[in-house]
């Protein structure tokens, strides 16, 4: 399918379903730097959306964020707020749950935060959904593509639960630097393992090719 045809679907799907259009602004962007709607960042989205109004906070804020999940979730994360692994702002913690947190800054080791999660009573009323969500074999994968997406722009935040949370962080320490004595490196010496770097050890992932 042509991304505007996709695009033209969506918007179709959302105008049925009465989406908020804010949500439709932030869905299409989150869309098109994802490169295709799949059901988690649609989900996502409107995860981070409720995560922000139960927050207090807009797009824009400096915030923090956790996605507990590397599928999808991440993504609104860095499209709505700007938070990513390199500014430090976004923590993927694979828990295995799908669910997102946001916070403001903090001085100290916690923050108040706000946790949203998909919550598996609600999601039992939408039958594709459910299937997709329990990794259930009936669920048809495109065959039931677009059955999945009507359902969770039908859905929005009714399949969604939030609770109020203190979030765990590790303020940042200083370090010192050292040579890899395989590689050749330079790396942080906390990171050493085994008197080599990980990416010598236990996070080897490439051997040289010539």
């Amino acid at each position: 399918m042509k991304m505007t045809e996709m695009y033209g679907n969506l918007d179709e799907m959302m105008s049925r379903w009465k989406v908020d259009e804010r949500v439709q602004d932030y869905i299409r962007r989150c869309v098109a730097f994802h490169t295709f709607p799949a059901a988690g960042l649609l989900i996502g989205t409107f995860m981070a959306d409720l995560a922000l109004e139960k927050l207090g906070a807009k797009p824009g804020d400096k915030l923090y964020a956790v996605s507990e999940t590397p599928k999808c979730a991440p993504d609104p994360l860095q499209v709505l707020l700007g938070a990513t692994t390199g500014n430090h702002r976004l923590r993927v913690i694979n828990t295995g749950r799908y669910a997102i947190t946001l916070n403001r800054f903090s001085e100290g080791t916690t923050a108040d935060g706000i946790r949203v999660y998909l919550d598996k009573e609600k999601v039992r009323k939408y039958p594709t959904l459910h299937l997709w969500y329990t990794n259930d074999p009936g669920y048809k994968g495109g065959v039931s593509a677009n059955d999945l997406i009507e359902e969770i722009f039908c859905a929005g935040r009714n399949i969604l639960s939030w609770e109020p949370v203190k979030v765990k962080f590790t303020p940042k320490e200083k370090w010192v630097s050292k040579v890899c004595p395989s590689c050749g490196e330079m790396v942080p010496e906390k990171t050493m393992e085994g008197g080599v770097c990980r990416g010598c050890g236990s996070q080897a992932y490439y051997e040289k090719a010539g």
